[in-house]
């Protein structure tokens, strides 16, 4: 797995038991699951008791690296030999380790679950409407006299449907039409093979 600098500082921060004790790292490992698992988020996450004696602003890398590494885990589909490994690397004790797989496997299901309700499709287009405007004056007064466009497209997305409404210059309407015609002809392609 592929860990950014900022998830190796906050999980190492993680790993040194005289930063994070033993109860405080098991408290913010529950914490970062039910945080993943909870519909609706949660300002008071980190206000647990056992948390307190923690600085804010390295609790809050820890519990995004610790989350972030969940997600990847879960993603990667990791066994216990990718996680250990990966978390060896970073000084994580066997005791911590331990700890980390026995919570990754209790919800590993349901992340799992999660991350695919998210949906893998981006939404069918069902509809194009444009407008033409002017942008006659800018924010000094200046005479600009600008074409630019308003495109609203329609879409789809499993049966919900989504207005997506944005603004172009011409030039960039002229690369997204081109954008439009590669894509067309790469699938045309693809379809032939």
């Amino acid at each position: 797995m592929e860990l950014s600098e900022s998830v190796q500082k906050g999980l190492q921060l993680l790993a040194d038991q005289s930063a994070v004790n033993h109860r405080s790292f098991q408290v913010l490992l529950d914490v970062s699951f039910r945080g993943l698992l909870s519909s609706r988020a949660d300002p008071t996450v980190l206000d647990q008791p056992e948390l307190k004696h923690m600085d804010r602003i390295l609790l809050k890398q820890s519990h995004a690296a610790l989350t972030t590494f969940i997600l990847e885990a879960v993603k990667h589909n990791a066994d216990k030999s990718t996680t250990s490994s990966c978390l060896e690397e970073l000084t994580f004790s066997t005791d911590r380790i331990e700890i980390f797989f026995s919570a990754y496997q209790k919800h590993k299901n349901d992340i799992e679950r999660l991350l695919s309700s998210m949906g893998r499709r981006p939404p069918h287009v069902n509809d194009v409407s444009w407008r033409l405007q002017y942008h006659m004056k800018n924010g000094q007064l200046d005479k600009i006299n600008e074409p630019f466009y308003l495109i609203s497209l329609n879409t789809e997305n499993e049966g919900s449907s989504e207005d997506i409404n944005f603004s172009c210059t011409t030039e960039q309407l002229q690369d997204l039409v081109s954008k439009l015609k590669d894509a067309a002809k790469s699938v045309e392609k693809a379809s032939q093979m």
